[in-house]
């Protein structure tokens, strides 16, 4: 099924670009009888589901997008198979926290249905939640860092440092590296310099090379973190009010699925400051490797000190 695997975020549904009889030759030639009718079955267990036309293109397509799909793809099996981190990273949409209306809806007896504020004001002094998303592909976890400032770089950065000192050292005691997949725009944008700066930071306290893999633009439907833990965040809070930083926190710890995914959540109090350039001196100081395959979307990170 990959790497032409997609999913909405709002929606725990999958599908992919390969066809039930492309599907079904695919698995001839691995030495499988399985008719077209057969795979559909089979689709539908794991959760993927026929789509009609929705919104899902964002501006033109990169000539090297099916590409860089096949090239993430390699780069993760090959390290899932040697035992190594992976993470899918992003940001969710961030939320307003207290009375306001929460799309979806609940059970709950005729008439009891909870009443919220009329209208959602955007006003700055309104809270908000940032919740920044960490995926591990091996072990199907989630860690959730909900913000209450600014989604920065440096806040994006800091979240993957929260993961890793809370669960990811622990679980991967002999890492000898990490490889980060993520959205190519945001707050961990492949044109980003405070991101690579705050990544080099990272680099240098846990003493292990930092790879990263941008999807193309537009396509961050394919990103595991959005179809595997946002979207069962997004299903288990449906018609509820997030009326305080608790209850964002809460819900998103809450969330599981039958194929077994587990959620930490934690609250991110600090400031994060905004329009934050780095120097020229600064940039001359990150050890960056680009690839030979699409350096501006794939890299690598290295530590200027052993841990």
């Amino acid at each position: 099924m990959e790497p032409l695997t997609r999913g909405d975020p709002m929606s725990p549904l999958r599908w992919t670009c390969k066809s039930t009889r492309r599907l079904s030759k695919a698995l001839k030639r691995l030495g499988y009888r399985a008719s077209s009718r057969v795979v559909g079955i089979l689709l539908r267990g794991m959760g993927y589901s026929l789509q009609g036309n929705c919104k899902t293109v964002e501006g033109n397509q990169h000539p090297d997008r099916n590409a860089q799909f096949e090239h993430i793809n390699a780069r993760v099996t090959a390290e899932m198979r040697a035992a190594q981190p992976v993470i899918s990273v992003d940001t969710k949409k961030k939320e307003l926290v207290g009375n306001y209306v929460n799309r979806g809806k609940q059970w709950t007896k005729k008439g009891s249905a909870k009443k919220v504020n009329g209208h959602d004001f955007p006003d700055p002094d309104v809270p908000r939640a940032h919740p920044y998303g960490i995926y591990e592909l091996t072990r199907n976890r989630g860690f959730v860092n909900v913000g209450t400032d600014h989604d920065t770089a440096a806040f994006a950065v800091a979240s993957i440092r929260a993961w890793w000192r809370a669960q990811g050292w622990r679980a991967y005691p002999k890492a000898k590296r990490l490889l980060i997949t993520a959205d190519a725009g945001g707050s961990n944008g492949s044109r980003l310099r405070l991101w690579k700066w705050e990544l080099q930071q990272f680099a240098d306290e846990v003493g292990v090379p930092i790879s990263v893999c941008h999807f193309p633009p537009g396509t961050s439907k394919w990103n595991k973190v959005e179809h595997r833990l946002f979207s069962f965040i997004s299903s288990n809070w449906r018609g509820e009010p997030l009326i305080n930083y608790e209850t964002v926190v809460n819900l998103i710890a809450g969330t599981t699925t039958t194929t077994g995914l587990k959620v930490s959540c934690r609250l991110d109090l600090r400031k994060y400051q905004t329009g934050r350039k780095v120097s020229e001196e600064e940039w001359s100081e990150i050890d960056l490797l680009r690839d030979d395959f699409h350096g501006d979307w794939n890299y690598t990170i290295r530590p200027r000190r052993k841990r």
